[in-house]
């Protein structure tokens, strides 16, 4: 894997037009364009070397060009329920984490847009971790083939699902990730359709809005986990500037550009947000477009302050918010616990982040 360099491109950023430009350019055939575009996306290529089909010169001089950072499998634990949690090296030494999450009906790939995170949620992992960088678009990218890779050999399923629900927050990556989903569900890419992809942002009113704009094709979902900006405020810091009020009218037009319904994510904390007055204001706050909402079990973290709702408490908020309020409601129940793999979670606790 190259070095990367501010001043050199990476390879994977280049439009076809741009790289037919390059290929031309350096006195080569129009057609290795076609060749390098296809290893590139078709192939999941992820190093110049393995472009077998192109003359070495051409190689070599891409690789003194262009910048080609990957995410490159480092290590992985599989989990008691079929769960596999997966360590990726990105440039700089530094790890990354994705998780494959096998079900019944779906095959999921949990991701990431971020190495660490900035927003330091109180009941996050992920948030302990400083913010190192963006994730490239191809690293994004190779994430999804590994872990289809795996759904295939460990499974012999394909993967039905992605979901940017890892490490990071996807709306502070905004042009690195839609490049990324663009490229998954490119033909020539993996083809994947965008209804089966949803990005989860903890709430950027003004970054939800843009999606709008952009008339994005996949889904949305919103990171909740309190109905009233008192308890948000608790537990994600970044309501102080992002309230409800500005949630609501972000997602508001976010529906009027897409027409789109919303997930609602909400973690249910033990006597903290499992009452039916909290069920109450989250059946309040969701009549602000059309929604579905994940009820998710908190997974405790070293010496997180929060505990997990009791299994009847969560059944009672999930039955009122059904049956009073007629939402459509599914309870999650957590993948993954014993390898730190189910929501909330990652923090690289794994033999690559410990070596790096």
């Amino acid at each position: 894997m190259q070095p990367m360099s501010e001043k050199r491109k990476d390879i994977r950023a280049l439009s076809p037009q741009e790289l037919t430009a390059y290929i031309i350019n350096s006195g080569e055939k129009p057609f290795r364009a076609k060749q390098v575009r296809e290893w590139l996306r078709k192939n999941s290529a992820t190093s110049f070397d393995q472009m077998t089909n192109l003359p070495e010169s051409l190689r070599r001089k891409m690789s003194e060009t262009f910048d080609f950072p990957a995410a490159l499998l480092a290590d992985k634990q599989e989990s008691k329920d079929g769960t596999i949690k997966c360590a990726f090296h990105v440039d700089g030494g530094k790890v990354v984490e994705g998780v494959l999450i096998p079900t019944t009906t779906r095959m999921t790939a949990c991701i990431s847009s971020q190495v660490g995170c900035s927003l330091a949620c109180k009941f996050c992992a992920t948030g302990r971790l400083k913010m190192m960088r963006n994730l490239t678009l191809g690293e994004i990218y190779d994430q999804v083939v590994t872990l289809r890779n795996l759904a295939q050999s460990h499974y012999n399923l394909p993967l039905t699902n992605i979901v940017l629900m890892g490490m990071g927050e996807p709306l502070l990556n905004y042009n690195n990730v839609l490049a990324g989903i663009d490229m998954l569900t490119a033909e020539d890419g993996l083809n994947i359709a965008p209804k089966r992809i949803t990005l989860s942002t903890a709430g950027i009113a003004k970054m939800i809005k843009k999606l709008g704009d952009d008339r994005v094709k996949f889904n949305l979902a919103l990171s909740l986990h309190a109905a009233n900006d008192e308890k948000r405020s608790k537990i994600m810091d970044i309501n102080e500037s992002n309230d409800l009020a500005a949630l609501t009218e972000a997602l508001k037009y976010f529906h009027e550009k897409t027409g789109q319904r919303v997930t609602f994510e909400y973690i249910i904390f033990k006597d903290f947000n499992d009452s039916l007055m909290d069920a109450r204001q989250l059946a309040d706050f969701a009549k602000c477009v059309p929604c579905k909402i994940n009820i998710i079990e908190y997974n405790p973290i070293d010496d997180g302050e929060f505990r997990q709702a009791d299994v009847e408490k969560t059944d009672a908020f999930a039955k009122f918010l059904e049956e009073r309020c007629n939402l459509i409601v599914n309870v999650r129940r957590s993948r993954g616990k014993d390898i730190d793999a189910a929501c909330g979670q990652l923090a690289n606790k794994n033999k690559a982040a410990l070596k790096a």
